[in-house]
Parts: C-alpha cells; sequence; structure tokens
C-alpha cells in the first residue's frame, strides 16, 4: 500500500482481513493523508492540518465495517452543525433536528422539508450508492433518481428557484460550495443536498482530539490485525515494491504515472496526464485567547460557520477560483471546536481553523482578505489573536503530494470527473495487480475511506479472495 491516508488505510484493512501480509508505506513522517492534527501555531493548541468535520466519515460503510470506536476514535456532535451569519446580525442555521431547520427557515421550511425529507429518512440507503461508482445498478433506483433529479442542477438557480428568503438561499449557497465548483455549475446542487442530508441524518461531527484520531484509529486496527506501516518511506517507483502480488496507490494520476514510468502503456498514461484538477485552498490556523466573538448568538454554538454573506457574494467568489484571481471577499469555511473539545487548547483559549478557494496554484496570500470576512461578523475577531499559521496550495502540496495546485478534492469533481474517475477503469489499471485508491476515485474526495474500500474489493475479487 502507497500511502496512509483514510483511503490507503482503509484499503489496508480490507487486504489484512482477508489474510494478506500488508504493508502500508508513507512519504511523511506521520501517517493521516488529509486526516492530520498538528500544533501549528503555539504548544498545546492542536490543530487540524487539513480536514477538520466529518459528515461523511460518520456515515461511512466502510468506517462502520470497523471497529473504530474500539481503537480511540469518539465522535463530538456540536449543539449546531452549521451556522451563516448574515449582515443584519442574524444567522441561517442548519440544525440537526430537521423540524427544528425547517422552523427556522420560515416561509421556505416546507420546500426545504419536501426536498431533503426523503434523503434524510433513507439516508442509510442513499449513502452507499452515493459513495460508490455512479455507473453501477442501483440498488434503490428511485431513491438514487429523486437524489438526482435534484443533485444534477446548477446550485445558485437552485436556491434562487425554491427558496424566497435570503437566510435559505445563503445557507443553501454556503453548504453547496463544498463542490469547489462555481455554483452556475451543473451538478454543484448535488454537494448542498448531499450534505445538508447529512447535517441532519449524522450530523456535522468532529473527532476528539483532532482528524488524527482518524487515522489512527485506522492504523490501530490495522496494526492488530498483523499490518505494518512504514512511516518516512517516500515510494518513487512501484519497482521498489518488489514482488507484492497486489500494490494499491493511494496517490492521484499524476503520482501515479511517475511511480509506474515506462510500464504503462501510452495510452493510459496520456489519459492520466490529462486528468483534470480543481482549485486550490488558502488555509489560516489561529490561536485565540477567547472564542471567535459573533454577532449572531448560534454562531457561537455551531461547529461549523459559512463566511460569505448572501447567494450572490457566494457565487461571485465561487466564481473567481475558475480565473486566475481569487474574490476579494472570499467565502470562508470557519471550524471552532475548542468550543467543544478542551483537548484542543489550553484552558481558556481557542483554536480557529478556516480556508477559502482560491484558483489552482494560486500564491496569492488570502490571511488578510479572510480575518476582514471573519472581522465583519465578529468584530474584535482579530485582537483575540495570539497566533496564526498559514498553508498556500504551495504549502499544503508539499505537506501532502496529493494536494497538486492545492486541489483537497483529489481532482475537479465536475459531472464528467465525478462518473469517469479517472478512467472508465475506476480502480484498475493495466498493470496486473495494481489498483489507483485515492480520492481521484469513486466516490472522490472527503474522509470517508470508501474509495480504498472499493478498490480493495476490486483487487480481492480479481483474485478470488472475496
Amino acid at each position: 500500500m502507497v500511502g496512509s491516508g483514510p483511503n490507503g488505510l482503509s484499503a489496508a484493512i480490507l487486504l489484512a482481513q482477508a489474510g494478506l501480509r500488508t504493508t502500508v508505506f508513507e512519504a511523511q513522517p506521520t501517517i493521516g493523508g488529509g486526516a492530520r492534527s498538528a500544533e501549528l501555531t503555539l504548544p498545546g493548541f492542536v490543530h487540524d492540518v487539513c480536514s477538520a468535520v466529518h459528515p461523511l466519515a460518520a456515515s461511512s460503510p466502510a468506517f462502520a465495517a470497523f471497529p473504530l470506536a474500539e481503537h480511540g476514535l469518539a465522535w463530538i456532535q456540536p449543539p449546531l452543525p452549521l451556522a451563516h451569519p448574515l449582515d443584519d446580525g442574524s444567522a441561517a442555521v442548519m440544525a440537526m433536528s430537521l423540524d427544528e431547520t425547517c422552523a427556522r427557515l420560515g416561509a421556505d421550511g416546507a420546500t426545504y422539508r419536501r426536498a431533503i425529507g426523503p434523503l434524510v429518512r433513507r439516508w442509510r440507503e442513499l449513502v452507499p450508492m452515493i459513495q460508490a461508482p455512479l455507473l453501477r445498478i442501483p440498488t434503490h433506483p428511485l431513491l438514487l433518481a429523486r437524489f438526482g433529479a435534484l443533485a444534477f442542477w446548477p446550485a445558485a438557480p437552485s436556491a434562487r428557484l425554491l427558496f424566497r428568503t435570503e437566510a435559505a438561499r445563503a445557507l443553501f449557497a454556503g453548504i453547496a460550495a463544498h463542490s469547489v465548483m462555481p455554483l452556475e455549475a451543473l451538478g454543484s446542487a448535488a454537494f448542498g443536498w448531499l450534505l445538508a442530508a447529512a447535517g441532519h441524518a449524522v450530523g456535522w461531527p468532529i473527532p476528539r482530539g483532532g482528524s488524527q484520531a482518524i487515522a489512527n484509529a485506522l492504523a490501530s486496527y490495522f496494526e492488530s490485525l498483523g499490518g505494518r506501516i512504514v512511516t518516512n518511506s517516500r515510494i518513487r517507483s512501484l519497482a521498489e515494491l518488489g514482488e507484492a502480488s497486489l500494490v494499491l496507490c493511494d496517490v492521484t494520476p499524476r503520482q501515479f504515472v511517475a511511480l509506474a514510468s515506462h510500464r504503462l502503456p501510452d495510452r493510459f498514461s496520456r489519459k492520466l496526464e490529462a486528468y483534470r484538477y480543481g482549485p486550490g485552498v488558502f488555509k489560516v490556523d489561529w490561536a485565540l485567547r477567547a472564542p471567535i466573538p459573533w454577532k449572531a448568538a448560534e454562531c457561537s454554538r455551531a461547529g461549523t460557520v459559512h463566511v460569505g454573506g448572501s447567494l450572490d457574494e457566494i457565487a461571485a467568489s465561487e466564481r473567481a477560483i475558475a480565473g486566475a484571481t481569487p474574490s476579494p471577499r472570499p467565502f470562508v469555511l470557519v471550524v471552532q471546536p475548542s468550543l467543544f473539545d478542551s483537548s484542543r487548547a489550553p484552558a481558556g483559549q481557542h483554536t480557529a481553523w478556516a480556508y477559502c478557494h482560491v484558483p489552482h496554484a494560486s500564491t496569492a496570500d488570502m490571511t488578510e482578505r479572510i480575518e476582514s470576512q471573519i472581522e465583519r461578523f465578529a468584530p474584535g475577531f482579530r485582537a483575540r489573536i495570539l497566533a496564526r499559521h498559514t498553508m498556500t496550495p504551495a504549502d499544503l502540496a508539499s505537506h501532502n503530494a496529493n494536494l497538486i495546485g492545492g486541489d483537497i478534492t483529489g481532482g475537479a469533481q465536475d459531472l464528467r470527473q465525478l462518473v469517469l474517475r479517472p478512467t472508465r477503469l475506476f480502480y484498475r489499471t493495466p498493470l496486473d495487480g495494481v489498483y489507483l485508491c485515492s480520492s481521484s476515485t469513486p466516490p472522490g474526495g472527503a474522509v470517508h475511506g470508501m474509495c480504498g474500500y472499493h478498490a480493495a474489493h476490486a483487487a480481492l475479487r480479481a483474485r478470488g479472495l472475496t
């Protein structure tokens, strides 16, 4: 196994469960890929290096099949999954309770319920279909069709058509912006409905102690099965792996071409080289002397706060990521874990985590713009900063080679690349026994382990081991 992200570790667990002697090689000193935590600012302040909030991890069929609680993973549910402050001092809210959310949405509550209610009620049936290659025959075709009827459309026009209030439109736009796509793009609405349904079905939880706890629990279970993990070991060629019967690579297409070198057929290499990476992110972590002083009280009860104002503002920000210049007023995703997990900071002090989307490989310093957006809805925020740590797209790629150009989704997640990701072979490659299992394979980005789960099952089936 090349790479110790959640997908690599999930695949490694399945191989070990099948009785195969399995070794994971990780280039970095620590395991975890996009699920790492570290003291980035000051001693005692624990920050999530990449991912922070995990609705799809809490929904993951792969993680549900592993005894991760026995290996130290504990979820914390903030009182509110999400708040979205508005300029009038109020906030739109997604509560875990669908009833409460609909009541808060007022005139748009009934419309919201009609759209999302069936998805929430049958969430456990919907998730396995969504978190699998889209070309498979669905087990519940009518349910998937219902989701598809909402998901196919662009997020911004969908919000304007369905909702009448600024609050409901802004709330949906912020959730849909997790797609890292312009909100006018076909399929961008899918991410809004998916993550909103997850919020009502399983919440938007954070792992106690930081996202590293997810990787550590996966690794602990893997090692209990006899697996072996080798860190500080960068694999530069498949030849270094010797005569392994199976090789699974938790890497993106660009890294895989380099690993396989001349062994790949030219046509397959060209397809991988044509794979499109998405926009990047610029990330800031803060050590704070006190919590963020939000004007809207609901924001202080939310694990995640979407900072970006109205639908029109968010749409303008996300359109900019497709160009060369990032938005002057970016849409900012803020997480405040220490409000709900005291292990993240010294007593009485706090951490905060935030990022905004930027064009691929952007070199712009977004610190001032991000902090200005937060200050807009939380006057006095800057006065509470003890220290900050920033990561540009290049910094993110240096930390994790899969984050090319700062792309945290494993490649552009538009409709074409979601259906055929990265090629029509999905996890398979033309090389016998060699598979891809990163977020560049279905179902795509986020911490859920399902790319590795499906890749490992494909590899074991090919060997007649499942």
